[in-house]
């Protein structure tokens, strides 16, 4: 009976750990103080790509980030930093550094274990609000990919909103 009283406390913590963990993801909410769901415009050294539809739906702009505070993470080099904005704000971070292993022990040091994708061969995070990729990209890079549930869900809203508008015209 002990035994079991043990086990039931040391699963119970172990699942509180994890939600804390997981919570941190949705604390820092992106990269550096790069934040999902800014205005694109008010980020050090952001610069306008591209416009473009995303999914050939949502009106949305690319932007690449060029600044120094953004060059590494840690000793690791990043390559890239690429944003995607819907209505001016961030829903999407790309960032792309040169292979290193310390980066996912870093990442599991923060946010716990990662799941895996075996289909999109990707380490991912999951909170309510967001979700945190990880994947290899080409032979001597990696990306992480912050993507905001809550964005998304605006653009679904707004699009539903369209559907209704253009029934209550008839």
């Amino acid at each position: 009976m002990k035994l079991i009283r043990t086990i039931l406390f040391l699963t119970t913590c172990a699942h509180l750990c994890l939600a804390q963990e997981i919570s941190e993801l949705d604390k820092k909410n992106g990269f550096k103080d790069i934040k999902l769901g800014m205005i694109a415009d008010s980020i050090k050294g952001v610069k306008l790509k591209k416009e473009f539809k995303e999914k050939d739906e949502f009106a949305a702009k690319l932007f690449i980030v060029e600044h120094i505070d953004y060059t590494k993470i840690g000793e690791v080099k990043v390559d890239k930093i690429e944003l995607k904005a819907y209505k001016d704000m961030v829903y999407e971070i790309s960032v792309v550094t040169q292979k290193d292993p310390r980066l996912m022990k870093a990442l599991e040091s923060l946010y716990g274990k990662a799941d895996y994708d075996l289909k999109a061969e990707t380490y991912f995070w999951k909170s309510e609000n967001m979700i945190l990729k990880f994947r290899a990209h080409g032979k001597h890079h990696l990306e992480l990919l912050y993507q905001s549930y809550l964005l998304h869900r605006m653009m679904k809203a707004d699009k539903n909103q369209k559907v209704d508008d253009i029934a209550n015209d008839f």
